[in-house]
């Protein structure tokens, strides 16, 4: 067997919907239980992509806004309970890996890179999602939007850093991997090269994000990884 090219990096750190799973199936159904609570229409699966990113309360709070207006922040405050679990009860039944997702992580685990999930999803969400396809076990970490408490969630970079603690090396090479505004002004903001992928829930034009590198598959992430300067 012929030697693997290494990889610059010691950790890479992944957003989850958007960047390794397709979760926008059972994320629109859970959003359109909430919006027909609501009083509201429930939207397409396209329209509710648009609305994923910063979290279950900010999906939310995007969908009432354009489906009717805003609604006041105690009424918010109850029906998102009903959201969660409604989305906790149908976690995994349309939700897939994006294509090359299972071989991309094992040809890191082969490199002998820490792979880290940090995601704006609630950690326990993200614990049961994870759980569910059996992929627990890839990550050293799994860090949720509520793992630090309010206001700490990306853009914030404190998750980044939370992930590079407990990572337990010290001066790791480390870099992110993520589809929206949220991820990318997360690594920056943490002095971290980042790589977006274009098959996500992308809230922006990725070249106006200005990631290091840009990835249509994921065939594509270790040669992508190869090719970055190391800017940490």
């Amino acid at each position: 067997m012929s030697e693997l090219t290494p990889i610059p990096f010691d950790v890479i750190g992944f957003d989850l919907d958007g960047t390794l799973l397709d979760t926008a199936g059972d994320l629109a159904a859970a959003l359109n239980h909430a919006l027909v609570l609501a009083g509201r229409q429930a939207v397409s699966l396209d329209t509710a992509r648009t609305y994923v990113g910063g979290g279950t309360r900010v999906m939310l709070m995007r969908a009432l806004e354009a489906n009717g207006g805003a609604l006041p922040e105690v009424e918010v405050d109850a029906l998102l309970p009903q959201l969660v679990a409604y989305y906790e009860a149908h976690i995994a039944v349309h939700t897939q890996p994006y294509p090359g997702m299972l071989a991309m992580l094992d040809a890191l685990d082969a490199r002998g890179v820490k792979l880290a999930l940090v995601t704006n999803k609630l950690e326990h969400l993200a614990r049961r999602l994870l759980g569910e396809l059996t992929l627990t076990k890839r990550f050293y970490t799994i860090i949720g939007g509520d793992t630090l408490g309010p206001g700490r969630a990306k853009p914030a970079p404190d998750l980044l850093h939370l992930m590079v603690e407990r990572s337990g090396l010290a001066s790791p090479r480390v870099a992110y991997v993520g589809d929206t505004s949220y991820d990318t002004r997360a690594a920056h903001a943490a002095h971290l090269p980042v790589v977006a992928v274009s098959f996500g829930f992308t809230d922006a034009p990725l070249q106006t994000l200005n990631p290091n590198a840009i990835i249509d598959h994921f065939d594509e992430l270790v040669p992508a990884l190869q090719g970055l300067a190391i800017n940490v």
